[in-house]
């Protein structure tokens, strides 16, 4: 279960997690029966949660945590012991293996803490079932010793499980992405597959969890298997385009121009944007994608401020000229190009940043700000307040400049924007008649 919030931004892909778990649980003989639940898109009242665990008493309750979403975690372990006094409670996800130590505090009988979130599940549903000895990998159990635990796995793509799209609340998905202000990654009026395409990325930045999460190596579907997916969802279901799931997308270059060559031989029938870093990125490329039916392209700009450059590792240090040339192809070939902007990044101020967000919007590009949270900070967190203030929604008490600096900074996040994306524009709809 992704657990009921109130998101403050929302990533299908994010959400993925939950449905990769469950269908690595089936593949288990232990495993009799396992229901994906994403409660997680305004799609489910306190109500509907009580009848879920009420009714169904599982065994095990596996909830997928986030930056976002454990504000309400002890409610919802409080109507498990309640409701459901015989459920097991695991969690895995992105911030209990940054945080470990701040998940101490909650009713959890064990927690992922490292390792990908299916594969703890599995060891630890398949402790339960007794086919598994603890120490288990990269899953701590009520009361044990947290140095005691072996590194957890990262699983080969080739075992990866694919979500099966029957279960994904698509038309939650698509409410929250309604509003193109909000600056959520989807795109409005258009329905989306996500594809997780890859996980692991060595580029290493200090604010992003990737690393520790998913590691440091580059691991990928194969592009037949790619293609594979995106063909049975399109025909089992009315989606619009593709969103490539990936930490760095073009990372493996000779792996980006063939899913390209196989797209455009097939007619290049599925309009897919994806994120990845301009180091990563030629024209020559860039011109592939496009004619495979790339519309958006998200990169890292991060700043253009070159005071805040020894904050980024040292290919993503954007110098102005680049960032133009760069902007210019995309703008020639047709792509948009969504811009991650980062405020509160060490080393620059309120006008460097808005220096920025104001080349990038001449360009035409679209920008994606985000709040500055230092990864390494969070990870000493040790309680979930201090957690808490870790969001990426505001500046962290003890790194916010001066009141009128970050009210300026705010104004970049939460201040009025009427642009909205004309990328829709470049999908046919295939849901027209239910909209």
């Amino acid at each position: 279960m992704w657990p009921p919030h109130v998101p403050s931004y929302f990533n299908a892909g994010h959400h993925i997690s939950t449905f990769l778990t469950a269908g690595h649980l089936r593949t288990l003989p232990e495993v009799d029966q396992v229901r994906a639940v994403d409660a997680g898109a305004l799609n489910h009242t306190w109500k509907e949660i009580g009848d879920l665990l009420y009714q169904e008493q599982a065994d095990v309750l596996a909830v997928i945590n986030d930056f976002d979403n454990v504000d309400d975690l002890p409610r919802l372990l409080n109507y498990v012991r309640t409701l459901s006094p015989g459920t097991r409670v695991v969690t895995a996800g992105r911030l209990s293996t940054q945080a470990p130590r701040s998940f101490d505090a909650y009713d959890l009988d064990a927690i992922v803490v490292s390792g990908d979130p299916e594969a703890g599940v599995a060891a630890y549903v398949r402790h339960l079932a007794g086919t598994r000895e603890a120490p288990l990998p990269g899953v701590v159990l009520r009361g044990q010793d947290p140095h005691e635990v072996p590194a957890g796995v990262f699983l080969p793509a080739s075992e990866w499980v694919l979500p099966d799209v029957e279960e994904i609340p698509y038309d939650a998905y698509e409410r929250m992405y309604q509003r193109d202000q909000n600056k959520f990654c989807g795109i409005p009026q258009r329905r989306e597959l996500v594809v997780p395409a890859s996980r692991g990325c060595p580029v290493n930045c200090s604010f992003c969890e990737v690393p520790t999460f998913q590691g440091l190596r580059d691991r990928r579907l194969t592009v037949e298997r790619t293609v594979a997916y995106i063909r049975d969802s399109f025909a089992a279901h009315p989606f619009e385009y593709v969103a490539f799931y990936a930490p760095t997308f073009t990372l493996d270059r000779k792996w980006t121009e063939q899913l390209c060559r196989e797209l455009i031989e097939l007619g290049s029938p599925y309009p897919w944007k994806c994120a990845t870093t301009m180091a990563h990125l030629s024209e020559p490329l860039l011109e592939a994608m496009a004619a495979s039916g790339c519309v958006r392209v998200s990169v890292g700009v991060e700043t253009l401020d070159p005071a805040g450059h020894a904050s980024l590792p040292r290919l993503k240090r954007m110098e102005q000229e680049r960032y133009d040339r760069f902007a210019a192809a995309c703008s020639r070939l047709g792509i948009e190009l969504n811009c991650f902007v980062i405020v509160g990044l060490p080393g620059t101020t309120a006008e460097g940043t808005e220096d920025t967000v104001r080349t990038i919007r001449e360009a035409a590009g679209r920008v994606r700000p985000t709040v500055y949270s230092s990864m390494d900070r969070l990870r000493a967190a040790t309680s979930p307040a201090a957690a808490s203030a870790f969001n990426r929604q505001l500046l962290h008490p003890d790194e916010a400049p001066d009141q009128q600096a970050a009210h300026r900074l705010y104004g970049l996040v939460y201040g009025r924007e009427d642009w909205v994306t004309p990328v829709a524009d470049r999908i046919p709809q295939r849901l027209e008649q239910v909209r």
